[in-house]
């Protein structure tokens, strides 16, 4: 069974090796160790399986900026699954309970770029389609968006931002 839960000091260097050993390179982890360091509103869970950490997602501020305004909701990067434990759902839960944490908590909206065959079965749809884009341009495909609170939905357009954290790695 695995069990999902908030990350505590004792998962950070399983969380380094998961998403390291997921991605094949450091990126994701340098990106993580800054948000730490630098932001205190980041959402980050762990799947843990027989006492070992096997899978991360962490969620952390994102705005949509547009003439009329700044609107803040979440980015979801990244979400790692030790290899031996990919496709066996452990992705899939993480992303369940961490959006449904950000929808109790009145989260407006989460954005992610993300393999377009996987994020639309969370309900994630082409952040175009809202009159969205993303600041650094990526296949309309890829940029998606979950709109949290419906009653924010007309008012959201423009440009999306995730921390700049992520911009010092693209």
């Amino acid at each position: 069974m695995t069990e999902i839960r908030e990350e505590r000091p004792e998962h950070i260097s399983a969380i380094r090796l998961v998403n390291t050993r997921a991605f094949g390179r450091t990126e994701e982890v340098d990106i993580i160790d800054r948000l730490r360091r630098n932001c205190s509103d980041l959402l980050s869970l762990v799947a843990v399986k027989r006492n070992e950490v096997v899978g991360h997602i962490l969620f952390s501020p994102a705005t949509v900026e547009s003439e009329g305004g700044s609107m803040r909701g979440m980015g979801l990067a990244p979400l790692a699954v030790w290899p031996d434990y990919q496709r066996q759902g452990i992705g899939s839960e993480l992303t369940r309970v961490g959006i449904s944490t950000l929808r109790s908590g009145r989260c407006p909206f989460v954005i992610v770029l993300g393999h377009p065959e996987y994020y639309p079965g969370f309900s994630f749809e082409p952040a175009s389609r809202h009159g969205i884009r993303s600041e650094w341009q990526p296949p309309d495909e890829a940029f998606m968006i979950l709109i949290l609170d419906e009653a924010e939905k007309g008012s959201m357009s423009g440009v999306a931002k995730y921390r700049p954290e992520f911009a010092e790695a693209v």
